[in-house]
Order: C-alpha cells, then sequence, then structure tokens
C-alpha cells in the first residue's frame, strides 16, 4: 500500500452456500525467496505462481535495484541474477512498504556486503522491531544507523569482509533464521544457525534447491543446527509456487462457518511447517479432506475439500504456533461460531506482526458481540454457533491485512453485518480476495474512497 492511499472500508453479510473450484494465489513466502534467490543466483530463474501482492513486488524492485534483472512473460516471471556476491550498491533507499519478512531477508542478504544500504518503510512497518534480525548482523560486523529502538528508516554499513557466526536464535522465526543464514551467502567459512523451535523450512530448501552449501542436522532434544558455507555459487532454478496456506485460510473458514457450503481449494502447500491451522480445525471438527497429496518442486501440496461444520472448542497446543503464527487471527474468527470455548496460547510474536495483532483481534472480536478474554500472550474466546448477536461493529484493522480478511469473513456469518475501517492494504498478500470471495457467493461490498 502507499504511504498516502486513501482509505476504502468494506462490509460483510450474513451469506449461505459458498461454493466453487478455486486456486489460491501462490505462497508469500516462497514468493518473496524467489524473487531474493533468482535476483542472487547465476543465470536465469524462471516462476510460475507467483504471488503478485506489494509485498513480493517491494522485494523484487530491490533486487532490481540492486542488479538484477527482472521481467515478465505471460504468466512466467523471468530473472536473471547479478550471482553470489555480486550485488551492487542501490543508489536510492530500498522501499519495502508494509512487507516485514521482505525488509528482514533483505537486511540479512546485503549486510555481509561492503556497502551501505538504506532501507524505509510505510507506517505500520515503521513500527515493527527489527533488532531480532539487526542483533546477529551487528556480530557478523555490521554498522547500523537505525531510529531509536532499531526501527525503519535505517542503513547498513557493511564490513570489507563478514564473519561467519554461530547464531542461537532467541525466538520461533523463520525471518530471523533466513537472514542469517543469508548473511552467510556472502560471508567466508561456515554460518550456523542454532533453531531450538522448528519454523518453516522453505530458506533451508530453496537454498538446497539453487545449489547452496547448507547442511541440518537435529539433535538428541530435537534441536536444528543448520550449517551454511559462505561464497559459493547458487545457479538459476525453474519453481512453481504453490497455493499459499496462509491465504487459503480465509476462504476455508469462511466455508466452515457458513451453511450449505461446500468448496474445492486447488494446489495448497502443506509443509508441516504451514499446517497447523488445518490440524486445529480438523480437531474441532472440522470436514476438511486433503486430496491428492503430492510432492511438487520439493514441497508437499494438496487438493482440500471444505464444507460447513458444527465446531466445538479447544485447547490448541502451544507448540503449535510456530506452524500457524499467521492464522490466528481467522482461528479467533473460527472459535467465534464453535461450541464452548478455544484457548490459543504461546501468542506473543502475534505482538509484532503488521499491528499487535493479538489486540487488533480481541478488540474486533469485542466490538461484535464476541466474548473473548486477552492475555499477555494468549485469547480466550467463548463461541456461539448461531451467530446471534454478532456484529454491527466497525474494526480497526490498523493497517493489517491479514486483521481486515479475518473480520470481513466474521460478517459472512455473523446476525449483523461487520465492517472493517480499511481494506486497501488486502492487496499486500491477496489483492483477488474480495473478487474470489464475490464469485464463491460472499456479500462484501466496498465503500468509495475516503
Amino acid at each position: 500500500m502507499s504511504h498516502s492511499q486513501v482509505s476504502k472500508p468494506a462490509t460483510a453479510r450474513r451469506s449461505r452456500d459458498l461454493k466453487g473450484d478455486i486456486r489460491i494465489p501462490g505462497d508469500k513466502s516462497i514468493s518473496h525467496r524467489s524473487f531474493m534467490f533468482g535476483g542472487l543466483a547465476s543465470g536465469e530463474t524462471r516462476i510460475s505462481g507467483l504471488l503478485e501482492g506489494e509485498d513480493i513486488l517491494a522485494t523484487g524492485k530491490a533486487m532490481q535495484a540492486m542488479g538484477a534483472q527482472i521481467r515478465k512473460e505471460g504468466d512466467i516471471w523471468i530473472i536473471n541474477g547479478t550471482g553470489n556476491g555480486c550485488l551492487l550498491e542501490s543508489e536510492t533507499p530500498l522501499d519495502f512498504g508494509n512487507a516485514g519478512t521482505g525488509v528482514r531477508l533483505t537486511m540479512g542478504l546485503v549486510g555481509s556486503y561492503d556497502m551501505k544500504t538504506s532501507f524505509l518503510g510505510d507506517a505500520s512497518l515503521t513500527s515493527r522491531p527489527m533488532a531480532r534480525v539487526l542483533n546477529p548482523l551487528r556480530e557478523m560486523g555490521v554498522q547500523v544507523e537505525a531510529a531509536e529502538g532499531d526501527r525503519l528508516p535505517l542503513t547498513l554499513h557493511g564490513p570489507r569482509t563478514a564473519n561467519p557466526i554461530r547464531y542461537r536464535v532467541p525466538m520461533a522465526s523463520a525471518q530471523v533464521k533466513s537472514a542469517v543464514l543469508l548473511a552467510g551467502l556472502n560471508t567466508p567459512g561456515v554460518t550456523t544457525v542454532i533453531e531450538p523451535i522448528m519454523t518453516r523450512d522453505h530458506t533451508e530448501k530453496m537454498l538446497q534447491g539453487f545449489g547452496a552449501d547448507l547442511s541440518v542436522e537435529t539433535d538428541k532434544d530435537g534441536v536444528r543446527h543448520i550449517h551454511i558455507a559462505g561464497q559459493g555459487k547458487l545457479t538459476g532454478q525453474t519453481i512453481d509456487v504453490p497455493g499459499d496456506p496462509s491465504s487459503t485460510a480465509f476462504p476455508l473458514v469462511a466455508a466452515l462457518i457458513t451453511e450449505g457450503s461446500d468448496l474445492i481449494i486447488r494446489n495448497v502447500l502443506m509443509n508441516p511447517t504451514r499446517t497447523g491451522l488445518i490440524t486445529t480445525l480438523q480437531e474441532m471438527g472440522a470436514q476438511i479432506d486433503i486430496l491428492d497429496p503430492r510432492l511438487a518442486g520439493g514441497e508437499d501440496v494438496a487438493d482440500l475439500r471444505v464444507r460447513s461444520s458444527k465446531l466445538t472448542g479447544i485447547t490448541v497446543p502451544v507448540d503449535r504456533a510456530p506452524s500457524m503464527i499467521d492464522e490466528y487471527p481467522v482461528l479467533a474468527i473460527a472459535a467465534a461460531f464453535a461450541e464452548g470455548e478455544t484457548i490459543m496460547d504461546g501468542l506473543d510474536e502475534l505482538r509484532v506482526k503488521e499491528s499487535d495483532r493479538l489486540a487488533a483481534v480481541a478488540r474486533g472480536l469485542e466490538a461484535n458481540g464476541v466474548d473473548c478474554t486477552e492475555g499477555e500472550m494468549s485469547l480466550t474466546v467463548r463461541g456461539n454457533p448461531s451467530g446471534k448477536g454478532f456484529g454491527g461493529g466497525t474494526v480497526a484493522t490498523h493497517l493489517d491485512h491479514r486483521i481486515a480478511m479475518s473480520f470481513l469473513v466474521l460478517g459472512l456469518a455473523s446476525e449483523k453485518p461487520v465492517t472493517v475501517d480499511d481494506a486497501t492494504m488486502i492487496a499486500t498478500s491477496f489483492p483477488e480476495f474480495m473478487d474470489l470471495m464475490r464469485n464463491l457467493g460472499a456479500d462484501i461490498t466496498v465503500a468509495e474512497a475516503k
């Protein structure tokens, strides 16, 4: 979303019989990495199924600013990369808009280069903490000029030669792990990341696919040790990006809570580090059938059949949080229509997403008549399967695309309409959301810009 773009409120009304056979846009995590690794590799990378949201395109523009050649022919993105170690200093600051993944991974990628790189973002991104990425980069010799609290805008000054480090990730964060591994690509010797709690592993899988000398060892306590040898060659690849499970979550939950719905969702990424929501919803009684599970490009994918279901509240295991951290807002919506109480804990990472998502979800539920309790790291939702008394409120989205989409889903099964104060930022991750949901039968309207 551009910094000056005006807001467009949107309203969702009670709907039923959501039906269709759809394909979700490409996975956001893999799309970011496809542009980055393709831009860094030698030779040509061809990408189909790329998510063309604003966040991803910001990453592509950053790679172009540092020497990668990127063009689109039909539905295929073609990248001619610079070669590992050969990125150029950008003549202008890299503006990542709302893209937290893009900016944090790119800081890692360029941090070990002997050059100066400046980073900008929109109001939401400027408020998000960057110290978790900057601290390991400092250990590698990177100098940081940043605003108070290590927030954007900031500038990195890379060392003449970076130091390889052994870094134990202090929180479950695929972004931090990935930033350190990417810094290791241009660092002599072996850089090691120690990961006590496994997070999504697309970086490891894709770097190996591009030819990086990367290995993973898991010790007797289940702690992962990821080693990457720097200054090796990456070679361009052909990538077909599978459907994003985080985007899949919205039509999936909508079908579960709206009466008479029966939906097929094609080619969904089923990497075990990303399927926590599906597992949780199945435990709550959701009718989700996994069809034709298969391997594509080294990743597990499948088609899903989703039907309206009677849900029952559960206590979600805390250790599941890393595999579904982006899906808790829409899980809270499903929980609102479940019989009994749903308890979600270990949600501290939600405090530092595009917004304080934990607080935003709680306030949005309260504004629409849903009984919930917000804890420091937890959310408890007491459901009402009929949706009676739900809705009638306006939700503050705080420039957060997942908050906007989650509460539009709430409105599809609530007694009264639900309005979100702005829907423009949905384009950062899921530009097709409105058209896709309406084509399924959802009653969602967008107001004129104001």
